[in-house]
């Protein structure tokens, strides 16, 4: 009886231990909804017109993952995510197929900050992401097309990631993705950087992003059809401009909270190049000139109650003008202005129900430019509106 207690014992110490030392946890979102489009373009399959549909993944993309640590001594961790999207509405795989699309990478976390290598997010969804309305309010709050990936559209593969350790308040990281082509180290190569601050009611964070080849290396890697990134050739903001070599991103934001408001601020700019070298997987250019583009956004969220939380943003986009081969005139500088609104009630800790709403005008001298809220076809004309009410899901 004594050394079965003894047994006992010792069993149970050694599953505390095992515990303590390394964890895997389960997690995901659950989100889908009913939307209603003021105007989407005809295709093939349809004439085109005001559009009723059910969609999954907008105020946050539908997913399950899996993280883990392992306490190795001394203080260092080993880490890991696995992180898969999908369509709740249909069942099938996001991020283009991708078995682990949205994240997948492994890494070691100590009191030198944290290294991981494998698909991860850049500097920009890190630092300045959270302080536009998309973070809040989901995929139609983004920017046109997302084109500063202010809403996480780009992931990027093949990359090596240094983390800070936090230090009162102040961290930074930086992101180099290797080409991976023999004999061109430069080749399809990605990297970025970014700093930011949090502590008390004031935030604020500025990252920088390069990209060569951003329609394959960034945009590309999300796609199921054989590599033409459908955040390029199905966006109305980018679409002209796949033969692009060189993708820059500066971006910057902040967020003060006083009482149960928060006022955010966020602006980027966008640079496309042509370098028409050999380090364009695109052929010949496509396009003449270097396309620009500036966005500044303000919001605002207010917790009505401790149930309720509604919020609005507006943003403005400005592009420069270029010409676009194979149209029949130069597109004109565009300028496209967005309002956004949204409402949020808690059921419980981990159940939501929401209404979000969109409104997106273009201002242009030619139809080159249709209006295009992300995650929407494009629209007939310059003008889009969406409403959609939803339901989520934490666990």
């Amino acid at each position: 009886m004594k050394k079965s207690l003894l047994a006992l014992a010792a069993l149970g110490a050694f599953a505390g231990a095992a515990q303590a030392q390394s964890s895997v946890t389960l997690y995901g979102v659950i989100d889908a909804g009913v939307n209603y489009v003021s105007s989407v373009q005809a295709t093939a399959k349809a004439k085109g017109g005001r559009q009723f549909s059910l969609t999954s993944g907008v105020m946050q993309g539908s997913r399950w993952g899996v993280r883990g640590t392992e306490n190795l001594g001394g203080g260092l961790k080993a880490i890991f995510t696995l992180e898969n999207g999908f369509e709740l509405n249909n069942g099938r795989l996001a991020q283009g197929g991708s078995e682990f699309g949205r994240q997948a990478f492994v890494g070691l976390s100590g009191d030198f900050g944290t290294v991981t290598v494998g698909r991860q997010y850049d500097s920009i969804a890190d630092f300045v992401g959270g302080f536009a309305a998309g973070s809040q309010w989901g995929t139609y709050a983004a920017h046109p097309g997302d084109l500063d990936n202010f809403n996480n559209s780009a992931r990027i593969n093949n990359s090596i990631k240094y983390t800070s350790p936090n230090n009162g308040g102040f961290t930074y990281s930086a992101l180099y993705s290797l080409g991976g082509v023999a004999g061109e180290f430069q080749k399809n190569r990605t990297w970025s950087v970014g700093a930011g601050y949090a502590n008390g009611p004031l935030a604020f964070g500025v990252a920088y992003l390069n990209a060569m080849n951003p329609n394959l290396s960034i945009y590309g890697n999300t796609s199921a059809d054989g590599g033409v990134a459908k955040s390029f050739s199905n966006n109305a903001i980018l679409g002209g401009f796949a033969s692009a070599s060189t993708l820059e991103i500066v971006g910057l934001g902040g967020a003060y909270t006083f009482g149960p408001a928060t006022v955010g601020l966020t602006y980027s700019n966008v640079k496309l190049k042509d370098l028409n070298d050999s380090r364009s997987d695109a052929g010949k250019s496509n396009f003449t000139g270097s396309p620009k583009f500036n966005n500044g956004e303000v919001n605002l969220s207010y917790q009505l109650t401790p149930a309720l939380k509604v919020g609005t943003a507006y943003s403005y986009t400005e592009s420069n003008s270029v010409s676009i081969k194979g149209r029949d005139e130069k597109t004109s500088k565009a300028k496209f202005h967005q309002v956004n609104l949204g409402a949020d009630y808690s059921l419980s800790k981990r159940t939501d129900v929401y209404a979000l709403g969109a409104y997106q005008k273009v201002c242009a001298g030619n139809d080159v430019v249709a209006a295009q809220i992300a995650g929407l076809e494009p629209s007939r004309n310059k003008r889009q509106a969406v409403v959609r009410v939803g339901l989520r899901h934490k666990f």
